[in-house]
């Protein structure tokens, strides 16, 4: 009876460092190793080619590295790309591709499935099967790096956690991802281009501030009226408002980062001054802005998005306050690759493979 092999990349360097001691290896071996699996990105040992054959050999016989790959790839009418990736263990989930003039974003997801229920989210229709491991995340970044640079000339530019899963349920193997992410012996990419957005974790978001993070917060919000967004997230049952806001103030005080709400207006559920006028005095209590996103459609008749004339007005009304307000259009929204649409469209039409499509 055989058994398992290890992936070789959940080993930190001082790990992968003892494996080659014990082995009589030279010191700086171990540091190749890494170098190939996290500068590079390899996924073959036979690609590491400045390793001894046999120590190829040794490697692969006892560690694997568990890949990803692009299961499915469809393009939208606007650029935007989405992937079906599919890991080892033939789970499947989605990460997306979105560009623009002056940037291109990675929107990554954390776990397989999850497990909240916002009820404007197909993603929420899922159970949660799985947390990601941090190379699985690492691989979407490098899969969306290559593709822009395949498909737009352009490199990757900025990482958000937007995709499927709360990355705050995944705590560890998130941030060892953005550790992969954004160290020298990493992919090396600036920290402040990486944004983890949450739908609001007192406890988790204090733990990050405390830890130290250099990277921004996103909070998904769509009331500051706790009655009317307990009915659309029931995490806020039990994360009531103002606890999320202490841990908020708490961020700020030891990041100095400007916290982001993203925010949805829906017609007949925050169309109104009351709610206006609530988003207003909860942002004011912490230096922010507001992301008013277009909302886009998982066919639950309760949600409708508001008439453009309310989504100006809550504009108006934050910009009157001092508060930054952007009106964010979607993107990708034709393959279900918009915020709140991630959710394994199995049945969805694609592309099968990177190779089928050049076309801009």
């Amino acid at each position: 009876m055989g058994t398992t092999k290890i992936d070789i990349r959940a080993l930190t360097l001082p790990e992968l460092s003892e494996w080659a001691e014990n082995r009589g290896l030279p010191a700086y071996r171990a540091k190749q190793i890494y170098e190939w699996l996290w500068i590079k990105s390899a996924v073959d040992f036979d690609a590491m080619t400045n390793l001894p054959a046999a120590l190829r050999e040794e490697m692969e016989n006892e560690f694997t590295i568990n890949t990803i790959r692009v299961d499915r790839m469809q393009r939208s009418t606007d650029g935007t790309i989405k992937n079906a990736v599919k890991l080892h263990d033939d789970r499947v989930v989605e990460s997306v591709l979105i560009p623009t003039d002056t940037r291109i974003t990675a929107c990554v997801s954390s776990q397989v499935g999850c497990s909240l229920d916002c009820n404007f989210c197909a993603t929420a229709r899922l159970k949660r099967m799985r947390n990601l491991q941090a190379d699985e995340i690492y691989d979407q970044v490098v899969t969306i790096h290559r593709q822009a640079e395949h498909y737009f000339n352009r490199p990757l530019t900025n990482i958000v956690f937007m995709g499927m899963g709360e990355p705050l349920l995944n705590y560890t193997e998130v941030l060892r991802a953005i550790d992969r992410i954004t160290a020298p012996d990493g992919l090396n990419m600036a920290s402040r281009r990486i944004t983890l957005s949450t739908v609001g974790i007192p406890k988790m978001i204090r733990k990050m501030a405390d830890d130290g993070v250099k990277f921004n917060l996103a909070v998904s919000l769509h009331s500051a009226i706790d009655e009317i967004r307990s009915t659309i997230m029931p995490i806020n049952r039990v994360n009531p408002l103002n606890e999320l806001m202490d841990a908020l103030q708490h961020w700020y005080t030891q990041t100095r980062r400007r916290i982001t709400f993203e925010y949805v207006v829906w017609k007949g559920i925050n169309d109104n001054e009351l709610s206006i006028n609530a988003l207003v005095k909860y942002a004011k209590q912490i230096p922010s802005k507001v992301n008013l996103i277009q909302y886009n459609s998982i066919d639950d008749p309760r949600f409708q998005q508001a008439d453009a004339q309310w989504v100006e007005r809550y504009r108006e009304a934050l910009n009157d306050a001092g508060i930054i307000a952007v009106v964010r259009q979607s993107r990708g929204s034709d393959i279900d690759a918009a915020c709140g649409q991630l959710a394994n469209m199995e049945g969805k039409e694609g592309v099968s493979n990177l190779e089928k499509s050049n076309s801009k």
